[in-house]
């Protein structure tokens, strides 16, 4: 897997958000050259770290899936690494810094409970993650998106 930047991260997560984001609002957003994007989301399919585009239907955003919120405690200064490796995994919706006991809380979403249970695997195996607790959410009352 290649290095990952701030354009990285940031190219991620727009394209997270909307795939269909064209070349030119990307590069407005990150403030670099329609060149610069272009080669940059190149290069992160040809690393695998992209590994596909697609969509998200109506049944997905109604709650169907495995969505839960991970607390997350980080070992001394290796907060802006932990918070790097986590922008990356496409199953983390949003990443908050916060106060108190944990460091940060992330927001999951994945398809299924073998697929979760995987993603949070890999999530305590980063380098600088102490600790972590999870709560899986059950239902929604309230869609802050509606």
């Amino acid at each position: 897997m290649i290095s990952l930047d701030d354009l990285d991260h940031a190219l991620i997560s727009a394209l997270r958000h909307n795939a269909r984001t064209p070349v030119s609002s990307l590069a407005a957003m990150t403030g670099t050259s329609r060149a610069t994007v272009s080669a940059r989301i190149d290069r992160l399919v040809q690393s695998g770290t992209i590994a596909g585009f697609t969509i998200r239907t109506g049944a997905e955003l109604s709650g169907s899936g495995v969505r839960a919120v991970v607390m997350i405690e980080v070992l001394g200064k290796m907060a802006d690494r932990v918070a790097a490796q986590l922008r990356g995994l496409p199953q983390v919706r949003a990443l908050h810094s916060t106060n108190g006991r944990w460091d940060f809380i992330a927001e999951l979403e994945d398809k299924d409970l073998g697929t979760f249970d995987e993603t949070l695997r890999r999530i305590r195996l980063i380098d600088g993650i102490n600790s972590t607790e999870t709560n899986i959410l059950l239902k929604t009352t309230k869609n802050a998106l509606a």
